[in-house]
This record gives C-alpha cells, sequence and structure tokens, in this order.
C-alpha cells in the first residue's frame, strides 16, 4: 500500500532527491553519509511516486540512478508529489474526516464538548474495534485546523464555537495559479490547490527550475521568520564539505537567480555582526529563535550594503568601480532602453546621441561580467578598479577574435 511510502523525515528524502536529480552521477556503494539498507529505503520511496521520471545507466563502478525531467513534456513541478506525501497515523486520517463530517456546512457551529460527543456517539460507537480520542486530542486538532484557516471560530460567552469556513471559487484564477506553482518560491500551495481542478496549463517553461520544490519547507520557514522579524538558527552543509554548520542569523531577503534559479537567503550573522548570503539548497534546518532585538539595525545594514550588490556576491567587502562605454548606432535606440532597462544598479549617462556611459560601485565585478559581455562589439571603453578581471576581459576578447582571425 502507498500508506507505507509515506515520508516522516523529509529532510533525509529531500537530500536524496538533490542527488538523484542534481548530482545523478553516483552509484549505491558511493552514498557513504547513510547505510546502503538506507539507500534502498529511500530510491524505493522516490520511487513510489517518481519512477515515470527515473533511469539509470551502467558503468564499471556500477548502476548510476537518476531523476530525468524533460521541461518539454512537463507542464507541471514533479517534486512536489514528495512534498504532498506527508506522514500520518490511521489516528490522524480518522478523527480529520470525522471532524469535517461533523462541520459539513460552513453555517454550523458547535463547541469543544459537542464535537467531542459527536465523535464518540454517533461515529466511534459505530465501529467494532475500540478507538479513543480524549477532549484534549479533539481540542489540539481543532486549533491546528483553525491555525491553518480550515476552521473558523466565535465566542458566545466563554464558550468557544467551531465551524468550517467557506470554499472560495478559484476557478477563474486557474492560469495564475498554475503559473505561481511553477515560477514562485512556495508554488507547492498552489500545486495543492490544483490538485481540486482538472489541470490543464496553458504554460511551457524554457528554464523550468523545479528543484527548488524541495527546498519548500526551508523556504516557508524563513519567510515566516522574516514576516515575525525572529532570529533563526539554521544547519548549514555546503556541498562537498560534510561539516554541519551551525548558524544564527537574521533572515532579511530571499533572492532568486534568474540565471541558474538558485535561491540564496541574506540575512544578519549573529556572531560576526555583518551580513552574509547562504544558498537555500545547503540548508537541511531552520529553527526559529524568538523576536530579533536588533533586527533594524540588521535591516540598515543591508539596505546599505543592497546599494552595491549586483548578485549575491559580497566578498571581502571591498568596492569595486565599474565603467564602459557604449556605441549606439542611428537605429538602435533599444540598446539605450535596455541598459536602462537591465542596470541593476549604477546610473547610465546619455553622452551624445551615439553614446552613453554606464558606471556603478559594485562588491564583485566578476559577477556582472556575462552581462557585460552581451553588449560585446558596442563596447569602445572600459575602466575597472579591478584590473585583474578587466584584463582577463580583454584577454577573452583578443581569445575570440584569435579564433576567427580577426
Amino acid at each position: 500500500m502507498a500508506y507505507f511510502e509515506l515520508i516522516k523525515n523529509f529532510q533525509r528524502i529531500r537530500g536524496y532527491m538533490k542527488e538523484f536529480y542534481i548530482y545523478g552521477f553516483k552509484t549505491r556503494g558511493e552514498y557513504d553519509k547513510k547505510s546502503a539498507r538506507s539507500y534502498d529505503n529511500e530510491k524505493r520511496r522516490i520511487e513510489s511516486y517518481l519512477g515515470n521520471y527515473m533511469g539509470f545507466h551502467q558503468t564499471q563502478e556500477g548502476k548510476n540512478v537518476f531523476l530525468s525531467i524533460d521541461s518539454r513534456k512537463t507542464k507541471s513541478n514533479p517534486l512536489y508529489k514528495a512534498l504532498k506525501a506527508k506522514s500520518f497515523t490511521d489516528g490522524d486520517i480518522t478523527l480529520h474526516f470525522i471532524i469535517f463530517d461533523i462541520l459539513y456546512a460552513p453555517n454550523i457551529y458547535f463547541s469543544l464538548s459537542e464535537i467531542t460527543e459527536k465523535i464518540d456517539e454517533d461515529y466511534l460507537s459505530k465501529f467494532s474495534c475500540e478507538t479513543f480520542y480524549d477532549e484534549s486530542t479533539v481540542r489540539k486538532k481543532l486549533k491546528e485546523y483553525t491555525e491553518l484557516g480550515l476552521i473558523k471560530t466565535q465566542k458566545q460567552g466563554k464558550q468557544v464555537l467551531y465551524s468550517r469556513v467557506e470554499d472560495l471559487g478559484i476557478s477563474n484564477l486557474l492560469d495564475s495559479i498554475n503559473f505561481f506553482s511553477e515560477v514562485s518560491g512556495c508554488g507547492v500551495i498552489g500545486s495543492f490547490l490544483l490538485d481540486k481542478y482538472e489541470n490543464n496549463s496553458c504554460f511551457s517553461f524554457k528554464h523550468h527550475y523545479i528543484n527548488n520544490a524541495i527546498d519548500s519547507e526551508i523556504l516557508c520557514e524563513i519567510f515566516s521568520a522574516i514576516y515575525e522579524r525572529n532570529t533563526v538558527e539554521i544547519i548549514y552543509e555546503p556541498q562537498g564539505k560534510n561539516i554541519e554548520q551551525n548558524k544564527e542569523v537574521i533572515p532579511l531577503k530571499i533572492y532568486v537567480s534568474t540565471q541558474n534559479g538558485r535561491q540564496y537567503l541574506i540575512a544578519y550573522n549573529l556572531l560576526y555582526k555583518t551580513i552574509k548570503v547562504y544558498r537555500l539548497d545547503y540548508i537541511k534546518t531552520v529553527k526559529q529563535m524568538g523576536k530579533a532585538e536588533n533586527y533594524q539595525q540588521a535591516l540598515e545594514l543591508y539596505k546599505k550594503i543592497k546599494k552595491h550588490l549586483w548578485g549575491v556576491s559580497i566578498g571581502d567587502g571591498k568596492i569595486e568601480h565599474v565603467e564602459f562605454t557604449v556605441h549606439i548606432g542611428d537605429n538602435e535606440e533599444h540598446i539605450y532602453n535596455r541598459l536602462l532597462r537591465e542596470k541593476r544598479i549604477g546610473t547610465v549617462t546619455r553622452v551624445d546621441k551615439n553614446t552613453c556611459v554606464f558606471s556603478a560601485d559594485v562588491y564583485s565585478t566578476n559577477e556582472m561580467i556575462p552581462w557585460i559581455r552581451t553588449f560585446i562589439c558596442r563596447i569602445t571603453k572600459i575602466n575597472f578598479s579591478n584590473r585583474t578581471i578587466e584584463n582577463q576581459f580583454k584577454q577573452d576578447i583578443e581569445n575570440m577574435y584569435s579564433i576567427y582571425g580577426i
């Protein structure tokens, strides 16, 4: 039964999914973090809901298992299936359906004692096996569903009454939800909503960064901490180091790369008292530690640093100056408009009809190079304070010219 394939510890299977999808080149024997038996168990679980996307190839070292997903044929993120396989007990699922059967209409209200009594007399008494839910268990379940927004409450004197919330019609929002579920952080929320409808998405994606799905729980906890202005303790394990690092930080912003889809946490590190950047897929756990006393101080420092951030690299904190001059042809006003539109920081100065100058002070000139390269053949002059990067940029152009005999 699929019942036994549900996930109790998602962090464990998250690690295997990253290995299969992103680093799908290891054999069974090369997974040395856990036992071979753990590998087999997690592989079996992944196959239970992603079997159509799994493949393997045989090498001299053994069989390499990997996930292969063709974005041309897959319109909805299949990795969400893992997040929907949440573990529960038979008692949890039984109580869930009984409660919502009692609260079958939004305009019906019952007190805790009335709900508990109905569960015992109208439902459990019909079972041959002995089953019992005490009032404390029912109260906790009602509180959980109230926090999730599935149940609403109202006061009648000192007594709290419970009722289910009205169903929201979202049929006219399906296109928006489809788009949200595939491109946004925590898009699994949209995927859950779409499960209630026939999903005929009108979207296809050239660059579909689906692996962010398995970081949804981490991202959700960070979003919650940012909203509450809380300090968090994260366990951070960079790829290849096999060392877990405990860090206490104030989360401030989430950055997402448009080039590779990677997600980054911008946070204030309480130990070093400075802004640090952490890759989200390297964060194993997030624990909220309460209100951040110096949140405003951290936010002001981020705003100061943000003025010089092109991407996420802060480096050693030294500012580098970048400047280049672009020639604009008589019918190339779109080049000038593109500079204005695509610059993340810095200024564009129009010198004359055919000339403009871009300049910026950044922490990392190197991060800007891929963008600057797109203006090659129009750049007439460059001036980088980081001479190493400037010389490398010029050498790259010389090498390109030599290839074509120019």
